[in-house]
Formats: C-alpha cells, sequence, structure tokens
C-alpha cells in the first residue's frame, strides 16, 4: 500500500467519511470517531492529572509511558463505542506535532500500525490545528474568521482567509498564558493544574491587586506574560515580609484581569483591523471562565461572532484532531508510514496545500 501525500487515493466526497483520530501530544491519552469532520460518535479521554500532580507538572517520560499503557484499549473503546466496523473507517489521523516529542511517537506508532493493518490512508495532524477546528465540531465556521488560542503552550492570533489556511499574526514571546497561570497559582500555594484554581478565586475575590498590562509595541498582536508573572511573585513576597495572610484571592483577581484585558483587547483588535467575519476561542485555557464571560461581554457589545467550543472539547482531545484531519481528507493529502514526530511543527506550513 502506497500512502504517500502525492498518491490518488479516490475521494468520494458523496459518502461518508469516517476518522479514527488519535492524541497524545501532552497528558491526555485520547482516540475519538469522527463523521464528516462534524460529528462526532465516540471521543474517550484518559487524563494524566493525578499522576502529574504529585511533580507538579508534567513529567514527558512518565506521559509517554502511561499513553503506551493506555492507546490499545482507547482505540478499541472509540471504535466499538461508534458502532463502526474498522473496514468501514475512511483514514486513521494522529497528532505530529507540536507536543513532547515521546508522547507523540506513542500515538503515532500506534496510527502507523493500525493504518498499515487496515490499509488506510494516515493523515498526521497539527495539534493547534485541531483546537482551532473544535469550533466545527458544534458551529460552522465562516471565513476570514480569526483564532485566538490560549493553551499551557501557546498563546496565538491565527487568521484564516480560507478553508484550512492558517496565518500567524502574533505569538507569545515567552510564557504562553497556560504556562503562566500554572506558575502564579505555584507562588500562590495551588496545586497542579492550577489554572482553574486562579480562575476559580479571581471570580470570587472582591479585592484586586494592582497589577501591569503588557502591551508591547504599538501596533503589535504579540503577547508577553514573563514580566506579569515576574510582577506577581514581587507581590507575594511583598505580602508575605509584611506578615499578610490574605492576599492570595486579590493577586489571583489581579492577574486574571491582566491577562484578559491583554487577551480580548488584541483579539478585538485584530478583528478590526483584518476582514475577519468570525472570533473563535480556543485552546485548554478557553475554558477559563473569566475569559469566556469577558470575551463574549466584549464581542456582544462590538457585534462580533464568537465561537466557544464546548469545555470538553477546550481541553487535548481526539475528536478534534478528526476535526482538523478532515480537512486535509477532503484535499487528498495523506502522510506515508515513514511519518515521525514533530515537536515543532509550523501551523503555517500544515495548512492544506490548495490554501496555502
Amino acid at each position: 500500500m502506497n500512502l504517500g501525500s502525492d498518491v490518488g487515493i479516490n475521494i468520494d466526497e458523496q459518502q461518508d467519511c469516517y476518522i479514527l483520530a488519535v492524541e497524545t501530544s501532552c497528558d491526555e491519552t485520547s482516540a475519538a470517531v469522527v463523521k464528516n469532520g462534524k460529528e462526532v460518535l465516540s471521543n474517550l479521554i484518559a487524563s494524566q492529572i493525578e499522576t502529574h500532580k504529585a511533580f507538579g507538572g508534567v513529567v514527558p517520560e512518565v506521559a509517554s509511558r502511561k499513553h503506551v499503557e493506555s492507546i490499545t484499549l482507547m482505540l478499541e473503546e472509540a471504535i466499538k463505542e461508534a458502532g463502526i466496523p474498522p473496514e468501514k473507517l475512511s483514514a486513521i489521523a494522529v497528532t505530529e506535532g507540536p507536543g513532547l516529542v515521546g508522547a507523540l511517537l506513542v500515538g503515532i506508532m500506534a496510527a502507523k500500525s493500525l493504518a498499515f493493518a487496515l490499509d488506510k490512508p494516515l493523515i498526521g495532524t497539527h495539534h493547534i490545528a485541531g483546537h482551532i477546528y473544535a469550533n466545527q465540531l458544534t458551529k460552522d465556521m465562516q471565513y476570514p474568521c480569526m483564532a485566538l488560542v490560549v493553551s499551557g503552550g501557546h498563546t496565538e492570533l491565527v487568521l484564516m482567509e480560507k478553508e484550512g489556511s492558517f496565518v500567524l499574526i502574533g505569538r507569545t514571546r515567552d510564557d504562553a498564558v497556560g504556562e503562566a497561570y500554572d506558575k502564579v497559582a505555584r507562588a500562590l500555594g495551588f496545586p497542579y493544574p492550577g489554572g482553574p484554581y486562579v480562575d476559580k478565586l479571581a471570580g470570587e475575590s472582591e479585592e484586586v491587586e494592582n497589577l501591569p498590562r503588557a502591551w508591547l509595541e504599538p501596533g503589535s498582536y504579540d503577547f508577553s506574560f514573563s514580566g506579569l508573572k515576574s510582577a506577581v511573585l514581587n507581590a507575594v513576597n511583598q505580602h508575605q515580609m509584611r506578615g499578610d495572610s490574605q492576599f492570595q484571592a486579590a493577586i489571583a483577581r489581579g492577574f486574571q484581569e491582566s491577562v484578559i484585558e491583554v487577551l480580548v483587547e488584541k483579539a478585538i483588535r485584530a478583528m478590526r483591523e483584518t476582514s475577519a467575519v468570525q472570533l473563535l476561542l480556543c485552546g485548554g485555557v478557553a475554558a477559563n471562565r473569566g475569559l469566556r464571560a469577558a470575551l463574549a461581554e466584549r464581542c456582544q457589545r462590538e457585534n462580533i461572532t464568537l465561537l466557544i467550543p464546548p469545555l470538553i472539547y477546550c481541553t487535548d482531545n481526539a475528536a478534534m484532531i478528526g476535526a482538523a484531519a478532515y480537512l486535509k481528507w477532503k484535499n487528498g493529502e495523506f502522510s506515508n508510514l515513514a511519518l515521525k514526530a514533530e515537536p515543532s511543527l509550523s501551523l503555517e506550513d500544515w495548512s492544506v496545500a490548495a490554501s496555502s
């Protein structure tokens, strides 16, 4: 079987497409079956949070071993729950990057083995494209559109002038927003993952610590959170030296308000200054209640159409990989069995060929 990207596998768009997708880029093992890039027939997720909580963060080698332990069962259960016999699958999709190289390799080897055994096309898929197209699982995306990507490893503004086309117009220069949340949470004494604790405390606090906003150069769409993180650490130290005991909530609210203001303002400005007709919120931090509420309120005032995935599709999951892989399926772009993990895979380079 030749699964090279330049071969002409017959694509009949009149027939339903069933993609079995695999996601193992970090610390969730997930397998899903997605029909026609939109309908989720199954989406199983095995989280490793309790395992990594003891270490205060994700340990790559431990994550890889946990993926190995569960990947086969996850694939079997995803197919069984979808009610689709393996021979009826159209393709096997897998996250090839970005992510932890060892974790990626587990999913890639499983996907390649299954593609070879079932004689099905293989589709290497970009993790962030998956987060973006998670929005397609509940509502139709309209082009051109703008994606605000916020996760543990990425903070980006991505312009999509048409389906499958990705142009980065802004990105983080240091910490991603998810990293900043976890580091601030640690400074405030919360366990890993700390983002939800900060979000909850910020929403409950009546007091607010005044913290800086990093706007960078005039007109820049880039982000920077390392200075804000340092300001939080300095504020914590000052409170502790004064003997204060109840300062965590005010700092949590001050930090969250600073992050949200910068994210929302830059996203809205990007919408105004481009031809985008729809704003998408994507990534694990899209589950943050404060950010969801602030962005929704601002978009309503600005008469901007906003899409935010349900919480289940915000964090890492295989359904989103199936949704993004469908773009490649429709365009007849397939990977070969030499597919390897690409921890720094470029989103722009992954764009569908016809959209480049």
